[in-house]
């Protein structure tokens, strides 16, 4: 995340007040077998918009949709009169639920770490993106490096462990970096030499080099396993290596890329890379001057996730424009608004909405922008994105049109379950406050006796040394043995000299 972005998001309200403490609450009930959510205006993103509309929901999938759907016997009743339901947000670039650092900044290649290895289900940022309509994130590795870490895409399963967390299915990706960022030109450790690569040029040489080096891996093993196959049993297996096996996958189709970048050069540098080397670039990120190059975009097969009014926050921004995804929406290329940032994850429906005014999309246009399109980003469309029946019941529940300003969200659903209750979150607060309260209280009254039992120990007199455990202490004078005494001087004049 660059520095304006760390401002605007320091200087941001948090929402929810009562979020950080959630935290700690019990996890949400287990869904129940049939949820029916009814009365509700459905926007579907796929076929249109359905009034007074109902959607049933079987084992987490949604089963049926449409207006004069029965509720079974049994089922969980979810009365949405007035109010808006649509398919949970995905956001395609965030950095939530992360355990410490995202980046690997000490190697110019980093491919071997894995942000699935870190992820931290606890971080609250999660629950706030729920409470913002978020269903599910590509959590990223950050843009220090030309080849950065591996990423995963995750469901926003709130109160589950961390291995609940990954989208199941989702294909993993990895993430590049292009222009300031990873030549770190405004970047150096004190007595250390700068890291290779330090300009836009090494930065294209370094990514180069290394698929050059997984085509020779990738060639290696497969000469390997032809002769395996051939029956050869007396080969030995060419040696691992854990950098190059994820560029393999690329290479392979097995992992999508994603790439940072603002500029049409750098932008047009990684296509013609990716020609030369048979892979495709999956999601260019950030693509602020993606505009200028849709065609080129479009014609690769590669999709822009951007952001919807950022721009001139540094000098590689500077001549990004509000009309960006507009305008490459329109030239053919999936476009998907990200946060990029927690807080601008909490209304990403917004930053969709503004694409309307800069570009004029259509309502269902933008609304695509953060429910199908990052889904067909991450390959993940045939499971979430649209309210189609046997897709994920991945749900944001709102009380008005979600592009609107007044929108706010009143319920989230993931698998059917619902992760994030306004009313209940509202509910909560009251108690959570108390029993705050009552830790604090209880942390102050420990803290107080410790610094009493300390004073009280100070004050207590030094117990006198008895006069013969004094005498016991004393180091006695070592006495010298026999043999160790001096012995006279030799009389030189007796013969000693001659």
């Amino acid at each position: 995340m660059n520095m304006g972005r760390a401002l605007k998001t320091i200087i941001a309200p948090v929402l929810f007040s009562g979020a950080a403490l959630v935290a700690f609450a019990a996890n949400p009930p287990d869904a129940p077998a049939v949820v029916l959510i009814q009365n509700a205006t459905i926007l579907t993103v796929s076929h249109g918009t359905i009034e007074h509309g109902s959607i049933l929901i079987r084992d987490g999938k949604i089963a049926e949709v449409g207006t004069s759907i029965k509720a079974p016997a049994g089922a969980q009743i979810v009365d949405a009169n007035g109010q808006f339901v649509m398919p949970g947000i995905i956001d395609c670039h965030s950095h939530i639920a992360v355990d410490g650092s995202v980046n690997e900044g000490s190697i110019s290649v980093s491919s071997i770490v894995n942000i699935g290895e870190v992820l931290n289900p606890d971080d609250i940022d999660i629950y706030r993106d729920l409470a913002g309509g978020v269903t599910a994130a590509n959590v990223l590795h950050g843009s220090a490096n030309s080849i950065g870490g591996q990423t995963v895409v995750i469901k926003l399963r709130w109160g589950q462990p961390a291995a609940k967390l990954p989208f199941e299915g989702a294909l993993p990706g990895i993430k590049f970096a292009l222009g300031e960022n990873p030549k770190r030109a405004n970047f150096s450790v004190p007595g250390q030499p700068k890291r290779y690569p330090a300009t836009r040029m090494g930065v294209e040489e370094t990514i180069r080099a290394a698929f050059t080096e997984a085509r020779d891996y990738k060639k290696t093993w497969d000469d390997y396993n032809k002769r395996v196959a051939g029956g050869d049993k007396n080969l030995i297996p060419p040696r691992r290596d854990l950098r190059l096996e994820p560029l393999v996958e690329v290479l392979e189709g097995k992992r999508y890329l994603h790439s940072h970048c603002y500029r049409e050069d750098e932008i047009l540098m990684l296509l013609r890379v990716a020609k030369e080397f048979g892979f495709k670039v999956r999601t260019f990120q950030h693509v602020l001057e993606g505009y200028k190059v849709a065609d080129e975009i479009a014609a690769a097969g590669a999709g822009a996730s951007t952001f919807s009014d950022w721009w001139a926050y540094k000098v590689e921004a500077y001549e990004a424009i509000p009309y960006n995804a507009a305008i490459m929406t329109k030239r053919g290329v999936i476009v998907s608004i990200n946060s990029d940032d927690a807080e601008e994850a909490t209304h990403l429906n917004q930053e969709a909405a503004k694409c309307m005014k800069y570009g004029g999309l259509t309502h269902d246009e933008a609304l695509r922008l953060v429910t199908i399109n990052p889904a067909i980003q991450l390959g993940i469309d045939k499971r979430v994105g649209s309210i189609d029946v046997g897709k994920d019941a991945d749900l944001a529940i709102y009380n008005h049109d979600p592009l609107s300003a007044y929108a706010v969200v009143q319920k989230t659903l993931i698998d059917g379950r619902v992760y994030f209750d306004r009313d209940r979150d509202i509910a909560e607060r009251a108690n959570l406050e108390k029993e705050t309260k009552a830790l604090l209280a209880k942390e102050k009254k420990a803290a107080e006796k410790k610094a009493d039992d300390k004073k009280a120990d100070e004050k207590k007199p030094a117990a006198a040394a008895k006069p013969d455990e004094k005498k016991s202490d004393e180091k006695k004078p070592e006495e010298k043995k026999p043999e160790d005494k001096p012995k006279p001087p030799e009389d030189v004049t007796a013969g000693g000299a001659q």
